[in-house]
């Protein structure tokens, strides 16, 4: 009822001030930036609910702080680009990215697991492994090949998240070493690569996430917490009509 009540008083103001939308050819990014405007002028929109813990993902988004919890609903679930964002929320692109990555570490305070990373050039998988750890994860191995990835799994680490490359150093698969992986669990998988047409037209895992290089961190922070997020929920759901 609350939702719906915001929603009304938005499209009153676009009634009675047509000119609120401006001349943006994205209408839909303004239609946000009028709600976002009327939702931030209530203080009590502005504190973050009391936090608890063993809560559903969807609750917990409620315990973000509010700024931050916006930039990674915008980005995450309605898919705006930072400069959208940006534009919704009043404020520049590196504060979107901020905010999304204060996001990130706030939501893996909750959902923090254990992270493989399938990487063959040694730089990104520091940069990556320094990333997830910043998040709060931990980071059960690094594998350069299909078969480094295999053998990581085989001794017991079994990760809550996979982080793939898709050409690996020599020569194999990294969606093969994924699909390998996940005849014995299920678990979400992020493939950042240089060849995002191969994810387009490969055997693909599900569910599955696709970043193309050279990435953003704060992307792929804000991807990390949307795959363990939608992951927590599916959970819950599927528990629910077990």
């Amino acid at each position: 009822m609350a939702g719906d009540a915001y929603v009304a008083a938005t499209l009153e103001t676009l009634v009675n001030e047509p000119d609120t939308l401006g001349r943006s050819t994205n209408i839909k990014a303004d239609l946000f930036r009028v709600f976002t405007r009327i939702w931030n002028s209530l203080s009590v929109n502005g504190r973050s609910e009391q936090v608890q813990h063993d809560l559903p993902a969807e609750v917990r988004l409620g315990q973000i702080t509010p700024l931050p919890r916006q930039a990674f609903l915008l980005s995450c679930l309605e898919g705006f680009s930072e400069e959208d964002a940006a534009i919704i929320l009043g404020v520049d692109v590196s504060e979107v990215r901020d905010l999304v990555d204060e996001a990130g570490r706030e939501l893996a305070a909750d959902m923090a697991t254990e992270i493989l990373i399938i990487e063959d050039e040694p730089l990104i998988a520091m940069d990556l492994e320094a990333l997830v750890e910043g998040l709060g994860h931990n980071v059960i191995g690094v594998a350069r090949t299909r078969t480094e990835a295999i053998k990581i799994a085989g001794e017991g680490k079994r990760p809550g998240l996979i982080l793939a490359d898709i050409q690996l150093a020599d020569g194999s698969s990294g969606l093969d070493a994924v699909n390998d992986l996940l005849k014995t669990f299920e678990v979400p998988v992020i493939f950042i690569t240089a060849y995002p047409e191969r994810f387009l037209t490969g055997e693909r895992p599900e569910p599955a996430f696709l970043i193309a290089k050279p990435f953003q961190p704060a992307n792929v922070s804000a991807v990390i917490s949307q795959a363990l997020f939608f992951q927590q929920t599916a959970r819950r759901r599927e528990a629910k009509t077990a």
